[in-house]
């Protein structure tokens, strides 16, 4: 009985050792993937703002109105989130945002506050903003997570569609994109997860390697007309070579011409010559035709 109580005391201290094992364990990991706040911004003029650690904010703007805006219209603040968990519903992506599109007012100041929660850089970059405002036309939040940082922006007076996105080598390409509405906006941007048609739809289809692909047969529809364009296309004589022949023949044969028949038509009457004339234009036409025909019929041979 005694034994059977020490292997149950033991047993039960076994259990509650590896328990707090476990919780110091949990309590690390959640400690590693808290998400960490840049505040401490060196402000390196323009609306630029970094810090040692990751964080960046380039085209912060407060105060400056962009053209149009006679006062703020309205202060509003949006919360992004970035991460390899937000691609999960979109086929062929890898990273994305919580949320792909945002619809402001015109002359809105926006605060945006991005939180990253991978283990990587992500961005959050807009463009097409007033350049003598926000330096290269863009807003941008950069941070290497997980984190957040917050930065400002005061938008333009116009109806304008936004491209966002993070700018990191194929981010983009693989699902972070997105796009902020202003007013009524304008054309919408393709390819937004979710939301706009792909440029390029995904194919999973069969592929068949481009070395033993066969040219495309064309089977027109019953009781519709035969095709013959491409035929006619490919017995088409290259006109290139007709023009400097013909080039060639006017300039050296012109003054030769005048001069031979200057003499051929000396002492006929105004009608005898006009005849003779049309008779010789008749033939050499007839000897110019043969031979384009044989000189066309011979490098078809080759």
């Amino acid at each position: 009985m005694r034994l059977l109580t020490n292997m149950a005391t033991k047993s039960f201290w076994l259990i509650g050792a590896a328990l707090l094992l476990a919780s110091g364990a949990v309590s690390a990991a959640e400690k590693s993937e808290q998400i960490v706040e840049h505040k401490m911004l060196m402000d390196h003029g323009g609306g630029h703002l970094m810090d040692m650690d990751g964080g960046m904010v380039m085209g912060q703007n407060k105060e400056t109105l962009p053209p149009g805006c006679s006062r703020i219209s309205g202060d509003e603040a949006i919360t992004v989130r970035a991460g390899h968990k937000y691609a999960r519903d979109y086929p062929g992506t890898m990273f994305g945002f919580d949320t792909h599109e945002w619809h402001v007012k015109p002359c809105t100041r926006l605060t945006v506050t991005f939180i990253n929660e991978d283990h990587i850089r992500h961005q959050w970059m807009m463009h097409g903003l007033p350049k003598f405002i926000y330096d290269k036309g863009m807003f941008h939040l950069e941070m290497t997570g997980p984190a957040k940082i917050t930065g400002t922006l005061i938008l333009p007076a116009e109806d304008r569609t936004y491209l966002v996105h993070c700018d990191i080598a194929q981010h983009m390409e693989k699902g972070m994109k997105g796009q902020l509405i202003v007013g009524k906006g304008s054309v919408a941007f393709p390819s937004i997860p979710g939301l706009t048609d792909y440029v390029i739809p995904d194919d999973y289809g069969p592929k068949v390697s481009d070395s033993v692909k066969a040219p495309p047969v064309i089977i027109p529809a019953p009781g519709a007309p035969a095709d013959k364009t491409s035929a006619t296309a490919r017995n088409k004589p290259s006109s290139n070579g007709t023009f400097v022949l013909g080039l060639i023949l006017g300039v050296v044969g012109t003054p030769l011409g005048i001069s031979y028949y200057r003499r051929r038509y000396q002492g006929m009457t105004g009608q005898e010559a006009l005849n003779q004339a049309l008779n010789d234009a008749r033939s050499i036409l007839d000897k110019v035709l043969g031979f384009l025909t044989t000189l066309v019929g011979g490098v078809h041979k080759k």
